[in-house]
């Protein structure tokens, strides 16, 4: 499969997040599916730079059995190459949410899961201090019983939330927010990222895999073209 079908099927399971969220049994499987389409893309870079470069690598191609490759061939191009994308990919996910995808990325290669999933009140519209309150609705079979029980706790919850996250706002002279501006979302945890939005977050990603795709492209032609 190609890493521009393989994009646009992060797009798809994008958009399947959305569409089910907050049910954290779809959520999961999607965010699976997109997570496991991201490890493709990033391994079809080095599928491309094996072949351009001519390495040969035979068995499941990753940065660092690319890199051993090229030293072992004392290819200084394609060590070149992998020193630029390792920097490159450490730039890109610099910032909070490409470093929490980076990191579910590598638990899902590592350990094939996912953090466990929360539901939580945010406001519709983001501010960056915002807060986001945990809600805990009963599950069946890892899926949300039914809507109604989900508003029933949401109501529930939503003065405590109106309250602290109005206060937050007012402190920071940003406009309140009202019972009819609140949403549910799906959320994780990741080592010592807290309170990640998923499809927020996939959103962003996006993007950054697109770079990482083009730029990378650019920078083995560059390293393989004859001058």
């Amino acid at each position: 499969m190609s890493i521009e079908k393989t994009i646009e099927d992060c797009k798809i399971y994008l958009n399947q997040i959305k569409q089910y969220e907050p049910d954290p049994f779809y959520v999961n499987h999607y965010f699976s599916e997109f997570i496991d389409s991201v490890n493709r893309v990033l391994e079809g870079i080095f599928d491309e730079a094996n072949r351009d470069f001519g390495l040969f690598i035979a068995e499941k191609i990753s940065c660092e059995k690319f890199l051993e490759k090229a030293k072992s061939k004392n290819d200084l191009q394609a060590i070149k190459f992998s020193e630029w994308y390792l920097d490159k990919f450490n730039q890109e996910h610099k910032s909070r949410f490409p470093k929490a995808i980076k990191k579910i990325c590598e638990l899902k290669n590592k350990q094939n899961k996912l953090p466990k999933i929360k539901i939580m009140i945010r406001a519709l519209d983001r501010y960056e201090n915002d807060i986001n309150q945990q809600i805990m609705v009963g599950l069946s079979n890892e899926k949300l019983r039914s809507k109604e029980e989900l508003q029933i706790e949401i109501n529930r919850q939503l003065p405590v939330f109106l309250e602290v996250i109005n206060y937050k706002r007012s402190k920071n002279n940003e406009p309140s927010v009202n019972e009819n501006q609140i949403t549910t979302s799906a959320f994780i945890d990741i080592e010592d990222i807290f309170e990640i939005e998923i499809a927020y977050a996939s959103e962003i990603y996006i993007p950054v895999l697109i770079r990482m795709v083009e730029e990378s492209r650019k920078k083995i032609k560059e390293l393989t073209s004859w001058s």
